[in-house]
């Protein structure tokens, strides 16, 4: 990565408004107007582009420890930046679990050490994911790597007794429990969506109730204790709903959204291709409108990627076998920009708020999500919205390659990607 401490942004649309220009110098915002003296500067031609506050993603799963061989903290942090991400929480469903002080703070040093974007680890809620016995919850916390987020996401925890003490113990240290939200004993061998086309297909049926009733629990369980309560993926009309609801009752709950979930639906299993089996499955289009409407008026409050990258042989192998999970992190922003921008739901300031401010936010980030002003931490993303691309899966940064959008034309292009100032990518290329 570049060492040069000092930019100039020239004629950068802020917001999508109108152009001007932005100089970062150690580390921070240091002017924002048209035509500023360039200085000792390097100049980047921004004209056209969009300034974005860097993007957060909540949920990235980066596989380090244990599973290199699908992705590494560092490749994750390079495929991060390449989205035009500054910041990401790595998920704790790692070999060894990240569910005590050592191994948090091991993953936040190898994201350290790589420097692309600032990884923050997330805990595991119980100890090696068994939903039985709380992990080391406070001493996580206390950690260097000062762990904020907790979840077994990729299992729920599902024992409402278990799931009520770790609501209580996280508000000691104002952290969040982020809940996979999947009764266990309503998706046992389940497949895909449950539906018209699981029963044209055969394939065992994933209800949406099952994701339905452990969110309503947990509102209610977090609304009785007072803490704060985060769901992952949200993938069903019924969800939003109930998200909807509780939000209107007071209670302290966020929620996140996929950009699959926005895009895709669950016909594209009948050419069984395991490119689509993901957890939770893909809905219906139906499902996919309340998605894109509750982002808009803020019942869901962020875009998450749920980035799960796999080798090939767990992808490409008989549906009823394959890995659960894509990749996301280098094509996020395009798929938001097709899904919500193109189709008017959402402008590019709240784009910034559910691409940024409001991950930060929820993962007490201070660092990042801040808006573009002076004095500001110079986290910033550079992105051509007119521009398309084709998507090549042997292109991407990943070590991964399971993207469902192959092929696929989308809008937009991250053309640059700046960490406290330093670019991690510049013309579309990692530094």
């Amino acid at each position: 990565m570049s060492q040069t401490t000092t930019y100039l942004l020239r004629g950068a649309r802020l917001l999508g408004g109108h152009p001007t220009d932005l100089l970062l110098r150690d580390g921070v915002v240091a002017a924002v107007g048209a035509g500023l003296d360039a200085g000792d500067a390097r100049v980047v031609d921004a004209e056209g582009l969009i300034a974005l506050p860097g993007l957060v993603d909540l949920h990235t799963h980066l596989r380090e420890p244990g599973r290199e061989d699908a992705e590494t903290v560092a490749s994750g942090a390079r495929a991060a930046a390449m989205g035009g991400y500054t910041a990401v929480h790595a998920m704790a469903n790692t070999d060894p679990v990240a569910d005590t002080a050592g191994v948090v703070e091991q993953v936040w040093r190898l994201g350290r050490d790589a420097g692309y974007c600032d990884v923050q680890p997330v805990g595991a809620v119980t100890q090696n994911l068994d939903g039985a016995h709380l992990a080391e919850l406070g001493a996580m916390a206390d950690s260097i790597a000062g762990v904020r987020v907790f979840s077994d996401d990729g299992k729920c925890v599902s024992d409402a007794l278990l799931m009520r003490r770790a609501l209580e113990y996280v508000k000691a240290f104002d952290g969040v429990i982020a809940q996979h939200a999947q009764e266990p004993r309503l998706t046992e061998h389940a497949q895909m969506n449950e539906g018209v086309v699981s029963d044209r297909l055969g394939l065992a049926g994933w209800p949406a109730v099952a994701e339905e009733a452990i969110i309503a629990r947990d509102c209610l369980l977090a609304e009785h204790v007072g803490s704060r309560l985060h769901i992952c993926h949200v993938s069903t009309k019924g969800s939003v709903q109930i998200i909807r609801w509780a939000k209107s009752r007071g209670c302290d709950v966020t929620a996140e959204v996929t950009p699959h979930h926005l895009l895709l639906t669950d016909d594209l299993a009948e050419s069984y291709d395991p490119i689509y089996k993901v957890n939770p499955p893909l809905r219906t289009a139906e499902d996919v409108r309340a998605l894109r409407e509750g982002l808009a008026d803020g019942t869901i409050d962020c875009v998450a990627t749920d980035h799960a990258p796999h080798p090939i042989e767990a992808k490409e192998t008989e549906w009823s076998n394959a890995a659960m999970g894509m990749i996301g992190l280098e094509t996020a922003l395009s798929v938001v920009q097709h899904a919500m921008v193109d189709t008017g739901l959402l402008d590019w300031a709240g784009v910034a708020e559910r691409m940024s401010a409001a991950p930060a936010r929820i993962g007490r980030l201070g660092g990042h999500g801040r808006p573009l002003a002076v004095g500001e931490p110079a986290n910033v993303t550079l992105y051509d919205a007119d521009a398309t691309r084709e998507v090549d899966p042997t292109a991407m940064v990943s070590k991964s390659a399971n993207t469902p959008y192959r092929g696929m034309r989308l809008p937009g292009r991250v053309v640059a990607t700046f960490l406290r100032g330093v670019p991690t990518v510049l013309d579309g290329k990692i530094q």
